[in-house]
């Protein structure tokens, strides 16, 4: 017997407006689509002191919770207790609402939440590992890298399927954590790209930011190494002496901010170069229409989902060829790729874009149709459901899987059973004048032993 529809629970650090990196939105647009699928999805997340407990948005159940409000020593600590948080909140759902068909953690942030409800309830686990430790940092150097990418390894240990968004990850998780290739399934990121069509740039909104006359070269994203906002800087003089023109729009935020300012400085173009801080969706949407070229010369990128976003936008992109975005970008087709970490052929590639208006249109335009065609969120959530369906069917074969249609019905059945009824059953007496099926109400169920007590209870046994 095949569930019509599937109750699943989505584990994840940050969803919006908690967005740390581009987790929150992924999760967001994926749960976003998998309701329409008329499945029914929860998100149990960490919230702040404004978001609500629970909301609905567009049909997906968001559950947030506050961490414990104790000191923690460090931020895996902070992890730990966030986890211990999540599952109290999934326990209590369950304990209201009955269990989940299936439960999906996203990341190492998750990973013990995830794993602890997957024992406990006997539901399987899926999990998506978004990035790993070792990729981010081109090696483990110390023990708190190694420590997280054991939790890594673990979470991909304990999970039924391993999610990755591209076959440079495939190919990464695989050799790191010698996961089995039948394991791991590809399902890349997507865009809405009817958010970015749609949006209106209001007069003056580019002169916040540059002149109306310059051409804005635009990065969003986190102001860490792995990202190689330093090489793009690093090209700015060669780009400005090409077509001065131009100005440099960094937007976001992070550990190297201060030294990628200093590097701005030192080369004399603080003029030249805005830092604006970390935008909100409405502007960075905004950013992306006005802007000429979108960068993103990443040395580790294992998707690239503003690469996408800019692609949506109409912005033609520059990107690394490394990683995910090698894979999204065709070079001279729908996009154009630069080397890793080369400031030279960054720049030529930006110059190229720049200088030619007729083959910046035709990068755009091909860009759009594949993004429309290829990363459309509604085809990714059918991805996601089959991955499910799948994973539940071998789920069934299993002795944990044969026991949770009986597990289901009982607990349906029981739900209409008067609470006077359930108080006389959590007594644990059965007197004479006793309705036999109220008393046992309260505990739990158990096939055999309920047919050997109801034949003992109808021959007048104890």
């Amino acid at each position: 017997m095949w569930l019509l529809k599937m109750r699943i629970l989505m584990l994840s650090w940050e969803y919006p407006p908690r967005s740390v990196g581009g987790l929150a939105r992924h999760v967001e647009d994926l749960t976003s689509a998998i309701a329409d699928t008329k499945n029914e999805i929860h998100v149990v997340t960490c919230g702040t002191e404004e978001t609500p407990e629970y909301e609905n948005v567009e049909g997906v159940h968001v559950h947030r919770f506050m961490p414990y409000p104790v000191n923690t020593p460090d931020f895996h600590t902070w992890v730990l207790q966030m986890n211990v948080k999540m599952l109290e909140n999934v326990m209590r759902l369950t304990n209201r609402d009955g269990p989940f068909d299936i439960v999906h953690a996203h990341d190492w942030l998750a990973a013990f939440a995830g794993a602890a409800v997957k024992h406990a309830y006997q539901v399987p686990l899926v999990a998506t590992l978004h990035a790993t430790e070792a990729g981010r940092n081109q090696g483990l150097h110390n023990d708190q890298q190694r420590y997280i990418s054991s939790v890594e390894w673990w979470l991909g240990y304990e999970a039924w399927k391993v999610i990755v968004c591209s076959m440079h990850m495939k190919n990464e998780v695989h050799g790191i954590f010698s996961l089995p290739l039948d394991k791991i399934e590809i399902i890349p990121n997507g865009v809405r790209a009817e958010k970015f069509s749609s949006v209106y740039v209001e007069n003056g909104f580019k002169n916040r930011f540059a002149r109306e006359e310059e051409k804005i070269i635009f990065y969003v994203g986190r102001l860490v190494p792995e990202k190689g906002v330093q090489v793009l800087i690093e090209s700015a003089p060669q780009i400005l002496f090409a077509y001065p023109n131009a100005k440099f729009v960094i937007a976001g935020d992070g550990p190297m901010k201060n030294e990628l300012c200093g590097l701005a400085k030192s080369k004399g173009l603080e003029h030249k170069i805005l830092f604006t801080g970390y935008i909100d969706d409405e502007t960075r949407n905004k950013l992306y229409k006005a802007a000429s070229v979108a960068v993103f010369p990443s040395f580790y990128e294992p998707f690239g989902i503003v690469a996408l976003e800019a692609m949506a936008a109409g912005t033609p992109v520059v990107v690394s060829d490394t990683g995910g975005l090698s894979e999204i970008i065709i070079h001279g087709q729908n996009g154009l790729k630069a080397y890793p970490g080369n400031p030279n052929s960054l720049a030529s590639n930006v110059i190229s874009l720049l200088t030619d208006d007729i083959y910046a249109e035709q990068i755009k335009k091909r860009a759009l149709r594949i993004v429309k065609e290829v990363y459309d969120w509604n085809a990714i959530a059918d991805k996601t459901i089959d991955l499910y369906k799948a994973v539940l069917k071998e789920h069934r074969r299993t002795p944990w899987g044969a026991q949770r249609p009986l597990d289901r019905f009982w607990n349906y059945a029981m739900s209409f059973i008067s609470q006077r009824d359930r108080e006389w059953g959590s007594r644990g007496e059965m007197e004479e004048n006793e309705d036999y099926y109220g008393s046992y109400s309260g505990r739990d169920y158990d096939l055999v032993n309920h047919r050997i007590a109801t034949n003992n209870h109808r021959e007048g046994g104890h």
